[in-house]
């Protein structure tokens, strides 16, 4: 059954509630996928105009990419606190949307950069982007509606879904903490 395009919208925007599922389930997803996680801070929250912008262009931002089916985006969750976790097909998928000619996000940076100018201490603006290799990811819900990663790919029963514990990854100081040498 293909979902039209203004349900997966109206799906995809709502703030996360729906039915409780009364079992544990796990997030499935095929392929590697992009976790992003996007926030503000409101250091000065007196100086409404140097935030509001910011804090006004993330719902029309998540709407463009959700009516757009091939933006690459999976789902999104607002997870409270200004922040919000994204899923993205592929890094190249997220790249594309963040840098497309006359799409919103462009709009918006360039906007902010220009508000802010001499102002950047009144809000703080950060991104965290995490690549996820196929079969590299757990998720538990139990008691849940669909939250997260389950809201972005499939929910299937725990109990039911098995699968080999995926080997750890190569240790090194990339992707502990220290920053990559070729940046």
């Amino acid at each position: 059954m293909q979902t039209s395009e203004s349900s997966r919208e109206r799906d995809l925007i709502s703030a996360g509630g729906g039915h409780v599922i009364p079992e544990r389930v796990t997030a499935v997803i095929d392929g590697d996928f992009v976790v992003y996680l996007i926030g503000m801070r409101l250091n000065r929250p007196w100086k409404i105009r140097s935030w509001l912008p910011a804090f006004m262009a993330m719902r029309p931002m998540l709407r463009e990419a959700v009516a757009d089916t091939d933006s690459g985006l999976l789902g999104f969750q607002y997870l409270g606190r200004l922040t919000f976790v994204q899923y993205w097909r592929s890094y190249d998928h997220l790249w594309g949307y963040a840098h497309k000619a006359g799409g919103l996000h462009r709009e918006a940076w360039s906007r902010f950069n220009r508000n802010i100018s001499g102002n950047r201490g009144d809000i703080g603006i950060w991104h965290e982007t995490y690549r996820i290799p196929a079969g590299a990811h757990e998720s538990i819900y139990s008691g849940m509606p669909p939250f997260g990663l389950g809201r972005a790919g499939r929910l299937v029963r725990a109990r039911s879904y098995e699968r080999p514990r995926p080997p750890d990854p190569p240790h090194s100081a990339i992707g502990h903490g220290q920053p990559d040498p070729g940046v």
